[in-house]
């Protein structure tokens, strides 16, 4: 594995790598960080890739000015919360909350970390809460919950009945994120995802489609929220 970097303004960093099964090469913009990564197959000469990059510099760069920036969290920003824009700002006291309209978080703490453990806590009542629900309605118990902070699924389903989801559903509205407890507590009766499936979760969340169009088009902003501080 490599990295070129294309000139201009702003440079792009490109991470450049060979792979036995890529037939041909081929271009991949993260919509999480908007890393671009290069795959070539293993008898393409490093020029070649260079060459090729050349050739898609105006397409790549179209797409990576497409891309909503990141947005850090701090005081003065604005970040989602069951699917609404919500103002952090300085509160009074030491703890944080989230209220109706707006995130306090404390003077006495950086403030990422406090905004990161409410979303955590909130994600894991919400989603206690659906997961609960949905499996009484099918007359199943999962083993435990985990919440976790996950980049290439929003929740999943172990063969033992152990759920675990993404925090940053929170973030999402509250049906979308009800939607992704159904999908998971529906594995609870199907392994799989064959029609019997889907039959199932459309049971217990009748417009799942919506919800997964959303996730499909927007979730990438819930990623694009950096709690680092």
């Amino acid at each position: 594995m490599g990295r070129h970097t294309l000139e201009g303004n702003p440079p792009i960093d490109v991470i450049m790598r060979h792979s036995a099964r890529a037939k041909r090469l081929s271009l991949r913009i993260s919509r999480l960080d908007g890393r671009v990564t290069l795959t070539m197959p293993h008898s393409a000469a490093k020029r070649e890739g260079i060459a090729f990059l050349r050739a898609k510099e105006a397409w790549l760069r179209g797409h990576l000015q497409e891309m909503k920036p990141a947005v850090p969290v701090a005081v003065g920003q604005s970040i989602p919360v069951r699917g609404v824009l919500t103002p952090v700002v300085l509160g009074q006291g030491r703890s944080a909350r989230i209220n109706t309209d707006h995130i306090a978080v404390s003077a006495f703490s950086p403030v990422a970390p406090q905004v990161k453990a409410l979303m955590r806590h909130a994600a894991r009542d919400a989603l206690a809460a659906a997961s609960d629900r949905y499996a009484g309605q099918l007359d199943r118990t999962y083993r435990r919950l985990s919440i976790r902070d996950t980049r290439s699924r929003w929740g999943s389903c172990s063969s033992e009945g152990v759920l675990m989801y993404s925090w940053r559903l929170i973030m999402a509205p509250p049906a979308v994120l009800d939607y992704v407890a159904a999908h998971e507590v529906a594995h609870l009766v199907e392994m799989n995802h064959q029609p019997a499936f889907w039959d199932i979760v459309a049971r217990l969340c009748p417009d799942f489609e919506i919800h997964r169009r959303w996730l499909r088009a927007e979730g990438d902003i819930l990623h694009r929220v950096i709690f680092d501080d």
